[in-house]
């Protein structure tokens, strides 16, 4: 290694007998220079014979030699300043700021078998326009609803504020108590102990209270906040090909079905096979019975979409539930636009071309000006026409909400998982997206 010993004056310093080590690049030495005077080596000019030192040059070329004096010129970076105020670690927060700064909610003590019960709150938890419904459901209402019914809508109310105020877990005691007088199957013992129970039956039975109790009769078109935000439209064609008759039915309900078969890998595949079906029934031109097809579309959209494996089934040969295995891709977007109605597809089509053309300008792509403007103006009409039950415009709904009403595209903002394999045994969990939109926090 061959070394020299040079000085190097920098505005209105001097620093004598820096080294240079000639096997190296200069780019070292410039670095070198970072750590006298702060400026960074992309901003230094130093002054050698024929002009300035490059960061690649050849030492033996430029000719420096033992005790000359560089001069160098550049501007040193800013002098990072201490911070006002100190860090101040999560341990030691107030738990209101905690929970601003976390970006989640409390989790929910297991009262005993009631994980299902927990991952149905959390889930449902997660739904902003459903927490403000509730916040306005007042503590005596003047409807027509059973007692048990008003009191597990008000304690839901209270469940979903303490979540929200708190960052350590909540003991939902009252919540489980007037669940258990609504619905007694859920306080079913076994030796002394509380049973675990079906979450989707939760979830449906505890939506179907939810809509019962929010819904409005006072203005003069009745307004069903959980109807708008989960709500699912089909239309159906039910035809008889040994009779030839041919009949059309609506229907709601709160989830789509995703059947699970050997042939069932991803989502979609499982829920195109849930929108046909065989049943059996009396056939009037027949006078007896015979096989019916009915072919479903669905023909009006939530704003937040509900799935459901349909994982348990009745296992006859040994008289109990028993639970599917098999695994099934889902995706974190998933488009159901081949699942809707004719008319449905109609009105998606321009929201849709909207959507694309604004997702195309992001990477610099050219759009047709005339049909973009056409296509938002239909966005901003749907968005106008549909209300929540708070009569807030949905505009004002998340991001997962607007975009999935008007396109028939819905993001993953929440998943609640069983883990075992039997139905009657196991553990759920819920995972719910948090606030950044990146994670999925578990959430018992």
């Amino acid at each position: 290694m061959s070394t020299l010993k040079v000085s190097v004056k920098w505005q209105k310093e001097v620093f004598p007998d820096v080294e240079i080590d000639t096997s190296q690049s200069p780019y070292l030495f410039k670095c070198q220079l970072f750590d006298l005077t702060g400026v960074p080596p992309e901003r230094q000019k130093i002054m050698v014979k024929g002009g300035l030192l490059k960061d690649d040059a050849d030492w033996s070329k430029v000719g420096v030699k033992e005790g000359q004096r560089l001069m160098m010129m550049g501007t040193a970076d800013e002098i990072v300043k201490a911070p006002e105020k100190g860090p101040v670690f999560a341990e030691d927060m107030p738990e209101e700021d905690l929970v601003v700064n976390v970006g989640h909610s409390a989790g929910l003590f297991n009262l005993g078998n009631t994980c299902y019960m927990n991952s149905t709150v959390q889930c449902l938890h997660s739904v902003p326009e459903l927490k403000s419904a509730l916040m306005k459901y007042p503590s005596s209402s003047s409807n027509n609803l059973d007692q048990a019914s008003q009191l597990l809508t008000a304690a839901t109310r209270d469940l979903f504020n303490d979540l929200d105020k708190n960052i350590k877990p909540v003991a939902p005691m009252k919540f489980w108590t007037e669940l258990r007088k609504k619905y007694p199957q859920f306080g079913q013992l076994h030796n002394g102990a509380f049973m675990q129970q079906d979450a989707e039956e939760c979830w449906t039975q505890l939506l179907y209270t939810l809509s019962q109790s929010l819904k409005s009769t006072n203005s003069s078109e009745p307004q069903d906040p959980v109807k708008e935000l989960f709500g699912i439209e089909f239309v159906s064609r039910i035809h008889c090909a040994e009779s030839g008759e041919e009949s059309t039915e609506k229907e709601s309900v709160y989830s789509l079905k995703c059947h699970i078969s050997q042939e069932v890998n991803h989502l979609h595949e499982g829920l195109k096979r849930a929108l046909k079906s065989e049943l059996e029934k009396a056939s009037p031109a027949l006078g007896r019975s015979a096989i019916y097809v009915k072919e479903s579309r669905i023909n009006d959209l939530p704003r937040y979409l509900t799935i459901q494996f349909v994982r348990f089934f009745w296992k006859r040969e040994s008289n109990q539930k028993a639970k599917i295995l098999r695994k099934v891709d889902y995706p974190l977007e998933l488009d159901i636009f081949d699942l809707c109605s004719d008319e449905l597809r109609k009105k998606l089509e321009g929201p849709r071309r909207f959507l694309r053309d604004e997702e195309g300008k992001k990477f610099g792509l050219k759009t047709n000006e005339k049909s973009s403007v056409s296509d938002k103006d239909v966005v901003m009409a749907n968005t106008e026409e549909s209300s929540n039950g708070s009569g807030e415009s949905s505009k004002d709904a998340s991001q997962e909400g607007k975009e999935s009403l008007l396109t028939g595209i819905y993001d993953l903002v929440a998943v609640l998982t069983h883990k075992g394999r039997s139905a009657d045994s196991g553990h759920y969990v819920a995972w719910v997206k948090q606030e950044n939109g990146q994670t999925f926090d578990k959430c018992f």
